[in-house]
């Protein structure tokens, strides 16, 4: 049939996390404090990092930007999420479906990209540290950042060349709290059997090249340190320990989730809610606020701050004026 004869979808209603009207309400609770520690603990951690001359390396650059990441793949889900708990029906417009999936790529991919590109600058400082300075400069930060954006940009175009001109003429429901990919492309009123094998195939392709590749470098750090010494392997364990626990968090849900595009699990949700609003939450504290550099800049800025407001408090109460 002539695509022309198909009746466009112009909107999808996606059927949440729970249809129970007392669930709905706790996690709008739920999920609104969890997404107000997302932005302050990441901003907090970018600001720090801003403020702080001695972080200004590209260790502490790079854990800025996951930050950044962090709180975008928060945002472009969860305040849809948590509005929706409140009201019904739960729709979304097929033109804002179609960013989420950008959206989703993007900063997923980008995301990927940006944590082999932390793995490598922990490789270059630990296994080449004479020559880190001169390997790993700002310039070079800099470029690895970038990359990570555009790479995402332009996997995420390929993931969406699958989906947005195809023909959608009903249904329109969408067995989750916002437009995945894998859901979205089973409601196409075509034979989707080959773009489901193309798009699995892009996402292996991204998904496991950047796991292989961080694989590789924690292993060459590791065979590389224990020819020295066993302090400096038990502190490359600690920092290789912090690493491998965010890329688990991070590459678990998402292989799960599209290794098996075809067939629809009831825990899918579990792991895309995980994916999307915990991972954003565990990074900063296992990446970032477990490094004793950051925390002891955030406490020098805490103790700038304080000294700053106790001048004004002891004008104010001075009993002479």
């Amino acid at each position: 049939m002539d695509q022309q004869n198909y009746s466009r979808v112009t909107e999808f209603v996606l059927l949440g996390l729970s249809s129970s009207w007392k669930l709905q309400c706790f996690f709008f609770v739920f999920f609104n404090f969890l997404y107000i520690i997302i932005v302050l603990g990441n901003f907090l951690i970018v600001f720090t990092v801003i403020s702080e001359p001695a972080l200004h390396t590209p260790m502490y650059i790079m854990l800025s930007n996951l930050s950044v990441f962090d709180v975008l793949l928060a945002t472009y889900t969860t305040p849809k999420m948590i509005y929706d708990f409140l009201h019904e029906p739960k729709t979304i417009s097929f033109e804002g479906c179609m960013a989420q999936i950008f959206l989703l790529h993007v900063f997923a991919g980008g995301e990927m990209v940006l944590l082999v590109a932390m793995a490598y600058d922990r490789h270059v400082a630990i296994c080449k540290p004479l020559h880190y300075t001169a390997i790993m400069n700002l310039c070079k930060c800099t470029g690895l950042e970038v990359g990570s954006c555009v790479i995402g940009v332009m996997h995420s175009l390929s993931q969406l060349a699958f989906t947005v001109n195809w023909p959608f003429c009903g249904p329109n429901i969408v067995d989750s709290y916002y437009c995945d990919l894998t859901l979205v492309i089973k409601l196409a009123c075509t034979d989707t059997y080959i773009p489901e094998v193309l798009m699995l195939l892009d996402s292996c392709l991204m998904g496991v090249t950047s796991f292989l590749l961080l694989l590789i470098s924690y292993m060459v750090i590791l065979v590389t340190v224990s020819r020295h010494s066993s302090v400096g392997m038990a502190k490359a364990r600690s920092t290789l320990t912090a690493h491998i626990t965010v890329v688990t968090l991070f590459f678990g849900p998402c292989i799960f989730i599209y290794v098996w595009p075809f067939s629809n699990f009831p825990v899918d949700k579990v792991f895309s809610v995980f994916s999307t609003v915990f991972t954003p939450i565990l990074n900063p504290i296992i990446y970032t606020l477990r490094n004793k550099e950051v925390k002891s800049a955030m406490n020098k800025l805490k103790t700038q701050y304080v000294n700053s407001k106790l001048p004004c408090l002891s004008f104010t109460q001075n009993p002479l004026l």
